[in-house]
């Protein structure tokens, strides 16, 4: 089996070249090394995903993330804002039936402020931690993954301690954008941190704004957000960072004044109708992402 050696430096958190230095109290301690699931069944899984799918890996690297991440066949997995299933649908037959898989997404409040949801979207969405389940379990055929749902603020009774990871795979950037208008990345954090098992981990993957930029430019409104406020958040929420990794690193993507991650592909917002414009957003390639792993203290 193909090995991968991911190095963790002790005095840097962020994924790129031009980062700013780490903080020795909060360095990982040692190097980490994770197999690759080339012969696991994961492989079979990603080989089997529709050719659509298959081509956003070389951006999206879920089995280097999934296995930096920890994530194992039996866990329990909270994914936040699992939308139309990207990874709910590599995870559910990855977990396997002695494992679970629960969706966790934005109140309806929250999305209110987003300003252009109807009022008759915003009302079918009130039943979305019971619509989702519904719908994830006919995306497998055969699988018997337990999976269940809700919504941030509202974590259900007797889940607290049940979990051994949450993901949150660029599902930050609205959490922060809203922080002011109703606490909903605080609250958002709060709810990985207790329905975690002590020792269990958060992974985030988000993207990434560079260090030195203007923090106008990283408040989640354009998606990006910087790599130290990551840290402190969770930090501040009660986790440690364990490490980090440059697998979904792209240093070409390095955005300016006024520009949004939505830009670059897949979205190419803005040069749709540019076929120049579209192809210089398509040789930047996807959003340079951090890749964060943080840990429930185990007591």
């Amino acid at each position: 089996m193909r090995t991968l050696i991911l190095l963790l430096a002790a005095f840097a958190f962020t994924a790129c070249a031009d980062s700013t230095p780490m903080d020795q109290t909060t360095a990982p301690k040692a190097a980490v090394e994770v197999n690759t699931p080339e012969s696991t069944p994961l492989s079979d899984i990603l080989t089997s995903q529709p050719e659509e799918v298959q081509a956003r890996y070389v951006h999206r690297h879920p089995a280097e993330t999934l296995a930096f991440f920890g994530i194992e066949p039996g866990m329990t997995v909270v994914e936040a804002l699992p939308g139309g299933g990207w990874y709910s649908k590599l995870l559910l037959p990855y977990l396997g039936d002695d494992g679970a898989l629960i969706g966790a997404s934005y109140t309806v409040d929250m999305r209110r402020l987003f300003g252009f949801y109807s009022e008759e979207r915003l009302k079918e969405l009130e039943t979305w931690n019971t619509d989702w389940p519904a719908n994830a379990s006919t995306w497998i055929e055969g699988n018997n993954t337990p999976i269940s749902a809700f919504f941030f603020g509202s974590m259900p009774e007797g889940t607290a301690g049940s979990a051994d990871a949450v993901l949150f795979i660029r599902a930050l950037h609205n959490l922060a954008r809203f922080e002011d208008q109703g606490g909903y990345l605080t609250s958002a954090l709060a709810d990985a941190y207790a329905i975690l098992k002590p020792g269990g981990v958060v992974g985030v993957v988000q993207h990434q704004m560079r260090e030195e930029a203007p923090d106008a430019w990283a408040q989640g409104n354009r998606g990006y957000l910087k790599q130290s406020f990551v840290v402190d958040q969770m930090e501040q929420a009660g986790f440690v960072l364990e490490g980090n990794s440059d697998i979904n690193a792209n240093p070409k993507d390095r955005p300016e004044d006024g520009d949004v991650v939505w830009r670059l592909p897949p979205s190419l917002m803005g040069s749709q109708d540019d076929p120049e414009a579209a192809a210089a957003m398509q040789d930047i390639g996807e959003s340079n992402r951090m890749t964060l792993l943080f840990r429930k203290p185990a007591a």
